[in-house]
């Protein structure tokens, strides 16, 4: 029988009253799954600062759980960026997911504010030299629409592994060989820390295209055959369960003991791939 994987989540923090149900609801539908860690991202522009903040602290401590928090380089200095993992550091959080994070809304490309980390790999050196985080960051499968060429993304991920990251989690993919070709790739180039895949179980058709798009990844054809053919919400919530449980049933089978589900704060999807993978509470 195949083992099941260790599986981890990633929540954002909520913005209203309503948001907050959202969150916790899925946090109480997740909590028996075990999970080897969750993460909490910031918003666009690291908008989300404080709300971040305090869902990291709220669930290292109400829940007990390992916490990842987001940590980016938009719009704070080098002290500011350190202070802010000082202040997860004093609530208990002991993981950092160090990303360079995107441009706040209406500035194309990101650009470091003054004094700040100019990139991702600068502030994995910044955070590994305190000593007191084990560091995650991003991997990019498919090219990151910052790409510079085809080896860009390979090369500015031995940079953060070299820089001291501990572990890699992928953007989200929907095709198998898309993951197994990168991790061949970046064995070749030398990387030998592990890289987790992201997996996005699918809640809305029209929603995630838009969102693939924004991040240049490609939809497989017969994703959009076999949702334009789903009668009703029920139909189109077990074709997500379907594919996603089917996409992670082979990269289990090839060899990935990790997977990170986005959970998008909605828990159904993605517990329900848990438990056809043998991961129940």
């Amino acid at each position: 029988m195949t083992r099941a994987p260790a599986i981890s989540f990633e929540f954002f923090p909520p913005k209203n009253i309503q948001a907050c149900f959202s969150l916790f609801e899925t946090v109480e539908a997740l909590q028996g799954l075990d999970p080897s860690f969750v993460s909490v991202t910031y918003g666009a522009g690291g908008t989300t600062r404080e709300l971040t903040h305090d869902a990291v602290a709220l669930l290292n401590k109400e829940y007990g759980w390992n916490v990842a928090a987001h940590l980016t380089c938009v719009n704070a200095t080098k002290e500011e960026t350190l202070a802010i993992a000082r202040s997860y550091k004093a609530v208990g959080v002991n993981e950092i997911v160090a990303l360079r994070g995107d441009p706040p809304k209406g500035q194309g490309r990101f650009t470091p504010a003054p004094g700040g980390f100019a990139n991702s790999a600068e502030l994995v050196e910044a955070l590994a030299g305190t000593g007191d985080f084990r560091i995650r960051v991003g991997a990019y499968p498919d090219p990151h629409p910052d790409a510079t060429g085809p080896d860009s993304d390979i090369t500015w991920l031995r940079r953060k592994f070299e820089a001291g990251a501990d572990s890699a989690i992928t953007q989200f993919f929907f095709d198998p060989d898309t993951y197994f070709r990168f991790r061949d790739r970046c064995a070749k180039a030398g990387i030998t820390g592990t890289i987790i895949p992201g997996i996005l179980p699918i809640t809305s058709w029209t929603g995630v295209q838009k969102f693939a798009a924004s991040c240049g990844t490609p939809l497989p054809d017969r994703y959009a055959t076999a949702f334009e053919a789903a009668q009703s919400a029920v139909d189109r919530e077990a074709l997500s369960v379907d594919l996603c449980t089917e996409l992670c049933e082979t990269l289990i089978a090839g060899g990935v003991g990790d997977l990170h589900f986005y959970t998008l704060n909605r828990p159904t999807l993605t517990k329900a791939v848990c438990a056809r993978l043998g991961v129940t509470g």
